[in-house]
């Protein structure tokens, strides 16, 4: 077949402080458009790339007619809604492509209107408050603590660092004013739940979820407060420290698994989601699976030592790196009606 591929390149290494790599952090390393390259053209395809720039809509009409299907990890430019550009794009010009609508894309990544799509169908999700506006910040009165604090509408664990679980209202502003400073936009304040941490790949059409990772802070160095954060997510969770927080599958009974499983299933319904997406749970204090957030298009590096969570699921499930992409584009291929053709 011939699949277009579409993405976003990264150019810097992750740092906090780094304005470029505010800007980038959610794009792919040079190292995974490689990989998703090479494995399109083992499964037989011809590749024709769009990196998802100012100029990808002028790429894609050239394309019209001559791709069968795009894959789709672009997360977009500017905006609140970036995730959202590159489907309505292929829409307008009827491209078929992976992955959501572009409604799908753009309320995946405002966390907060997520959680009231999710609280809609009366699936579990931590509570939460959302501050607008910096003049709001003096205002919030939180009810709920401890706390964490992240920017609205990030992913790639983007402005969610260790110090963001605070404890009182003044700490709660004290980040809210930081955040609003970083990022310029509106700062979700969700409540911490004490229970453990699991990250849930689902794939196909029909959806099927793949083997449950928890995610583990036991080695986290002491006084490191337990949550995904910034820090355990890019820096002690590295191949070089030897570090890894994955535990897959995840060593729970068939109860709370069945219990996961459920609630990630009507999420990926509720949430308008196709072909793929990786969802983030917390247990609370009663041990019910509450959803996080969602995360679409999720990270999928190659190198298996990078633990990147979607292809380390998939690997656990008997996925080669190449059978999962592939499985991506079956699922694709079925929803618009396409004959899916490979080696």
């Amino acid at each position: 077949m011939n699949i277009g591929f579409t993405y976003n390149v990264r150019h810097v290494k992750p740092d906090p402080n780094d304005p470029q790599y505010l800007k980038e952090a959610e794009f792919d390393e040079q190292s995974t458009i490689n990989g998703i390259d090479q494995a399109l053209k083992k499964l037989g395809h011809k590749v024709f790339h769009v990196e998802a720039d100012e100029d990808a809509y002028l790429k894609f009409k050239e394309l019209k007619g001559k791709v069968d299907l795009f894959f789709n990890i672009a997360e977009g430019m500017n905006g609140a809604d970036r995730e959202a550009q590159i489907p309505a794009m292929l829409e307008m010009l009827q491209i078929p492509y992976t992955g959501p609508k572009p409604l799908g894309y753009a309320v995946g990544l405002n966390k907060s209107v997520a959680k009231e799509i999710l609280k809609s169908y009366e699936i579990p999700t931590a509570e939460w408050l959302t501050i607008n506006s910096v003049e709001q910040i003096e205002k919030t009165d939180c009810k709920f603590f401890p706390a964490l604090l992240k920017p609205l509408s990030e992913g790639s664990s983007k402005g969610i660092m260790a110090r963001n679980l605070v404890n009182n209202n003044n700490e709660l502003k004290t980040i809210a004013r930081e955040l609003f400073a970083k990022f310029h936009q509106p700062v979700i304040v969700e409540e911490y739940l004490p229970g453990r941490e699991f990250t849930v790949a689902v794939i196909g059409t029909p959806p099927r979820t793949l083997p449950i990772i928890e995610i583990t802070f036991d080695d986290l160095p002491e006084g490191m407060p337990k949550f995904d954060h910034y820090e355990a997510k890019w820096i002690y969770d590295d191949p070089k420290e030897k570090f890894d927080m994955l535990v897959c599958p995840a060593k729970i009974d068939s109860q709370l698994e069945a219990q996961i499983n459920d609630v990630v299933l009507r999420s990926f319904d509720a949430l308008e989601m196709d072909d793929w997406a990786r969802f983030d749970v917390r247990l609370d204090k009663d041990n019910i699976p509450n959803i996080i957030e969602v995360n679409c298009p999720p990270g999928i590096m190659p190198d298996v030592e990078q633990n990147s969570r979607f292809p380390r699921a998939a690997n656990v499930a008997g996925f080669s790196y190449e059978q999962m992409i592939e499985e991506i584009l079956k699922s694709a291929c079925l929803r618009y009606g396409i004959d899916y053709k490979a080696n």
